[in-house]
């Protein structure tokens, strides 16, 4: 494995990964907050949003 795989490797968990926290975050203050239905998914809707277009760009790399 050379350095630039390395490199991209960490750099995509790490990226994984703090999505995955963030989406922790978010979970617990919806649960505690008084959140209604429509906020909560405006809430994940544009985490996943977010996750999507880091997926998109990366495959737009790949393939152009």
């Amino acid at each position: 494995m050379t350095f630039e795989q390395f490199e991209t490797l960490s750099f995509y968990l790490g990226i994984s990964g703090l999505f995955l926290l963030i989406g922790l975050a978010i979970k617990d203050v919806l649960k505690t907050g008084d959140v209604p239905l429509f906020g909560k998914i405006m809430v994940w809707l544009v985490l996943f949003l977010g996750c999507a277009g880091f997926l998109v760009k990366g495959l737009i790399q790949v393939f152009f």
